[in-house]
């Protein structure tokens, strides 16, 4: 048996797993920034040396885009010192680390899904910390996953999905940009990987990519998001060429996911995933 540590705890994503781990062989805890401090390596450290864990799954970060352009320091002290620290640690434990990451690693400016071969080259702040992590840990430590992953929405915590579902029970109407193109990657999918590759002692480590399959806007997503939730609200959804943001945002921003495909074969079409999702927020 394995035993897992999930750090960022009260997160979507670490919510989201530990929503799905009940049936599992391996241990997994979940730990909160109130019970570990990532950005204080003596806490991280007190709490591995009172366990014997396998795996690290660092699922802690500052994710407010906007407001990480006003606090960059602690936007970084958090996703690249936080991540260093963490590093650290499972390094000096003999600790397997699965990190989580962003497509916002990338500038957007290329029209044709990133691999995960392709130059780094954020454009805001939040992206920039998050990148700065991923080399740390690359420095750090060899046996490391970092997954980066595009668009989260869960039924947990404030994301995207749950805003447009508030939104449309209170009958606003809403104008949603068509400036940008991503993948909207439901946590309960990327949550069923990362227990998967835990599971795995044959996938080699390294960067991948994860999300759903295909792509959309802003807009589109919000337009499936209302049909599949309520149908007669359709129309109170408009499309606008672009939307007045304090950080920039990377115009395309779609991962290539064929490598891995190639160790993990149930990726779903992204509109799959969210119907999936809403049924469930639904009940």
């Amino acid at each position: 048996m394995k035993r897992i540590a999930v750090l960022g705890a009260n997160g979507q994503l670490g919510q989201t797993l530990n929503s799905l781990v009940d049936k599992e062989p391996d241990s997994y805890s979940f730990y909160s920034k109130e019970d570990v401090d990532i950005t204080d390596k003596e806490s991280i450290s007190t709490l591995f040396n009172k366990n014997d864990f396998d795996f690290c799954v660092n699922c802690a970060a500052y994710t407010n885009v906007e407001l990480a352009e006003k606090n960059v320091d602690q936007a970084f002290l958090v996703n690249a010192e936080g991540a260093k620290n963490i590093a650290e640690v499972c390094q000096s434990k003999n600790i397997k680390l699965v990190h989580i990451s962003t497509d916002y690693v990338f500038d957007g400016k290329k029209r044709e899904p990133y691999t995960t071969k392709d130059k780094t080259d954020p454009i805001n702040q939040y992206g920039r910390s998050k990148l700065k992590g991923e080399l740390y840990i690359k420095e750090t430590i060899k046996e490391h996953y970092i997954i980066r992953t595009s668009w989260l929405y869960s039924l947990f915590g404030k994301n995207f999905l749950k805003t447009i579902v508030n939104k449309t029970k209170q009958n606003v109407e809403l104008k949603i940009t068509t400036e940008e193109q991503g993948t909207p990657t439901s946590c309960l999918d990327l949550s069923r990987f990362i227990i998967y590759l835990i599971k795995s002692d044959d996938i080699h480590y390294g960067i991948y990519h994860f999300s759903a399959k295909g792509k959309t806007t802003w807009y589109g997503f919000a337009k499936e998001i209302v049909k599949h939730f309520n149908p007669k609200k359709t129309a109170n959804i408009f499309s606008v060429d672009s939307y007045k943001t304090i950080a920039e945002r990377p115009k395309y921003s779609v991962l290539e996911i064929s490598e891995t495909e190639k160790v993990y074969r149930n990726l779903n079409e992204w509109q799959e995933s969210l119907k999936a999702m809403i049924e469930e927020l639904k009940i």
